[in-house]
Formats: structure tokens, sequence, C-alpha cells
């Protein structure tokens, strides 16, 4: 069963001239037929209506899918509604209707929108600005801990609205901000607390130790990336901390006491430096060869 607004795997049915077809009769033009396809190979496709209505496939990516949100860029309007550049030669439409009252003052050519995606009653992809219509503040499917995907929306009194899985909508509090974060900015996340009312409480870096041993990590791989050493250390400012390995200061000690205990840096009044064949990282340091 094909699925429109989506990507779908269908089999390459039929070489042509102007491309392919597959299954269902619905052809893939020659531009986007993978090198050295053959009938009878299975292709990952996106399919949607073009300008004559025909429902077509295309592997070029888009910005978002149905059931998905994205931070779209208007590129045209009319009584129709607004268009929204997303990936592909036909704009998908945000109707007049699925934009609210206090809104239609952000829709002009230029801005860019936070929407989400979704089949309308006939058949055809269109985008709606009214994201509390199909996003939940109730999360019924994650835990504590759970890595999620996460879509900044707009500050709060209490930190940052967020998009979360493209279902929810969660809440980093301003004590776990620990950078500018822009609206549209989509990167991973964490659940943090899922509280009694089912809201989410969401956090931009891994919680619990599991946050200590993948900033370990990205501090080994910056020191590999600078040379081995960096001028840092308990004086160095929360901003700068953030700015190079993308961690919170406490975060940041903790992680070099466990790389100290396990001796893959030394610590000295100059800053950090990865210790003669730091595990995993050694082969990485220029012109270092084991004695």
């Amino acid at each position: 069963m094909t699925r429109t607004g989506r990507l779908n795997e269908l089999v390459l049915q039929e070489l042509t001239p102007g491309g392919a077809l597959l299954e269902g009769g619905i052809p893939l033009p020659a531009a986007e037929v993978p090198a050295g396809s053959r009938p009878g190979d299975r292709l990952q496709v996106f399919l949607y209506h073009d300008f004559a209505d025909r429902l077509v496939a295309t592997t070029a990516p888009v910005a978002a899918a149905v059931g998905e949100v994205g931070w779209l860029k208007i590129v045209a309007t009319n009584d129709a509604g607004a268009f929204l550049h997303w990936g592909l030669p036909k704009d998908l439409l945000l109707p007049w209707s699925e934009v609210k009252p206090q809104q239609k003052r952000l829709v002009t050519v230029g801005r860019k929108l936070l929407v989400y995606v979704f089949l309308a009653e006939d058949g055809r992809i269109a985008a709606s600005a009214r994201l509390d219509e199909f996003l939940s503040d109730e999360a019924d499917d994650l835990k504590e801990g759970d890595r999620v995907t996460v879509i900044v929306a707009d500050p709060t009194d209490l930190g940052v609205r967020v998009v979360v899985d493209h279902k929810y909508w969660g809440l980093v509090h301003t004590s776990d901000v620990f950078k500018t974060v822009s609206r549209g900015q989509r990167q991973d996340g964490y659940v943090k607390t899922l509280r009694p009312d089912r809201k989410l409480d969401i956090a931009l870096s891994a919680p619990g130790y599991g946050k200590v041993e993948a900033a370990a990590e990205g501090i080994l791989k910056v020191l590999a990336r600078r040379g081995g050493s960096l001028a840092v250390g308990d004086k160095t400012p929360p901003e700068e901390i953030y700015t190079l390995f993308g961690i919170s200061k406490k975060v940041f000690k903790q992680a070099l006491g466990a790389l100290y205990r396990s001796r893959r840096i030394t610590l000295d009044d100059a800053g950090v430096h990865l210790a003669p064949l730091a595990p995993g990282l050694a082969s990485g340091r220029a012109g270092h060869q084991q004695p």
C-alpha cells in the first residue's frame, strides 16, 4: 500500500526514456533514477502530486513529510494561502484556513514558519500553522531518559517550548538551556521528566551518567581535532565551555574527572592534554608514534 506524503519502498517495474515506472504505474523522473537501477530493484521514494495532479515519485529529500513538523520558508502567497518551499518543484500549500488570525501578520514572503504537514481530505498534502490541533500536551509512549527529536518552537516564561518527535509539546527549562537556540532548530533531546500530568520536561543533553560518558568522548574528540591540547580548566567561563563542547561547566568538570581517573588525559596549569596512547584516539594524533 502506497502512502502519499511519505517515504515508500516500491519495486522498479520498467525503465523508460523518461525515467522509470514503479509499481502501481507511478513515474520516477530520469534524473532521479539511481545509477545502475534495474527492473526488480526496490527504491526508497517520496510520493506527492505534481502540477498536473498526478501521483509521482521522487528521490529528492523533503524538509518535512506528512506527520512531521517543519521550519519552512514562504515563497509566495495568493487568495488560496501561502506556498512553502520544502525541497520539491511543487511548493507546499498552507491554506489560509490553517493559519490562526493572530498568525496572519507573520505570513509574508521570505519569512519562515513552523508548520505541521498533513494529508487533507482530498488526498493532497498541505501544511498547517495550527500546531496545537496536531500536537498533544500529554505523552503516552515515552519514559524518562528516552532520546527524542526536538524542534525549537517559542520562548516562554519558564524556558523554551519544543516539539518532541513531531507528536508532543515539551518544555526545556531555562536552567537546562546552555546556549542560544533558534526557532526551527532541530536536534536530539532527552526526556528529563515525565510529569504526573504526562507533560514532558526535555533536556538538550544526555541525562545522568550517560551524559558524563557522552561528554567525555566529546572532549576527547575535540582534543584530537585541536592537536591534543586545549587551554581550558576550572576557571574557564561556562559560555566558553559550551561553545567548545556543547555541555555545561558542571558536566565538563565531571567528565574531566572521569577522563583523568582513567588516565586518558593529563591536567596542568596550561590546560587539558590527551595522555600518550589515549584509548581509541591515540592514532588520531598527528606525529605520534608508538614507542
